[in-house]
């Protein structure tokens, strides 16, 4: 089968990337550089002054002072976890949430990915998360394999596209069936959100290998309402701490 092409988006944004890449390149350069004349023009003008002017060196000798070596920093391992799900679901707000920063007002879609460094006692946990537009969906495989932990957001509220998510997380399921997941039915806050008893039928649940990790949770990661005073991330949290260590 012949590689699909990359759609014209993608494509702008590496292009986009990559010139601007090239404009913070050659700035940094030009900063530096400049940076580093004014150091050797004070340091001609230093050196070329009168003899008399210049301090007496030979007058001090200075005494041997040992350097006191910094203890080197304990590098803590790295542990990786891949949020998918369909645009709208919840993703980055998850990972806004879970990172302690507040819900941003309306939806705004994830044209790229994001990430998010949490550490531990023990590691430090590296969240990625990938646009879940059906132009990017198509490389959500490529990272399936890289990480450790797969968590997949579904908006429990969202029935009509419901079989197109059911669709892609069976997709991931089969590229790698050792992986653990961990399926967040978000928006339950919602009136019209599914039970949790409807999301795993429609999701089809029952199907997938019994020795397998998977992980059904109700959240409302951004809770609408007085009700709902705590975004529903803890309970994910620990789980995932207990997944990865």
């Amino acid at each position: 089968m012949a590689p699909r092409p990359l759609g014209p988006l993608v494509l702008a944004l590496g292009g986009a990337a990559a010139v601007l890449g090239s404009v913070l390149f050659i700035l940094w350069k030009t900063y530096f550089g400049r940076g580093r004349e004014r150091r050797w023009d004070r340091d001609e003008a230093w050196w070329g002054a009168e003899p008399a002017r210049l301090p007496q060196w030979d007058e001090w000798e200075p005494e041997d002072e040992e350097e006191e070596e910094e203890p080197a920093l304990e590098e803590l391992e790295q542990r990786e976890v891949l949020v998918l799900g369909l645009d709208g679901s919840g993703k980055s707000t998850f990972l806004r949430v879970l990172s302690g920063k507040p819900p941003l007002e309306g939806h705004i879609p994830t044209w790229g990915f994001n990430s998010v460094r949490l550490p531990t006692k023990d590691f430090e946990v590296d969240l990625l998360e990938i646009g879940g537009s059906q132009n990017l969906r198509f490389y959500w495989k490529e990272f399936v394999n890289e990480v450790d932990v797969l968590v997949f957001v579904v908006d429990s509220a969202d029935r009509l596209r419901l079989p197109w998510a059911r669709q892609e997380l069976h997709k991931l399921l089969d590229k790698d069936p050792d992986l653990p997941v961990v399926i967040v039915a978000n928006k339950q806050d919602l009136n019209e959100a599914m039970s949790m008893v409807e999301l795993q039928q429609e999701l089809d649940l029952q199907a997938i290998d019994s020795q397998r990790e998977v992980f059904l949770l109700a959240a409302s990661i951004a809770p609408a309402g007085p009700g709902f005073e705590e975004p529903g991330t803890v309970h994910i949290w620990k789980l995932l701490l207990e997944l990865l260590s």
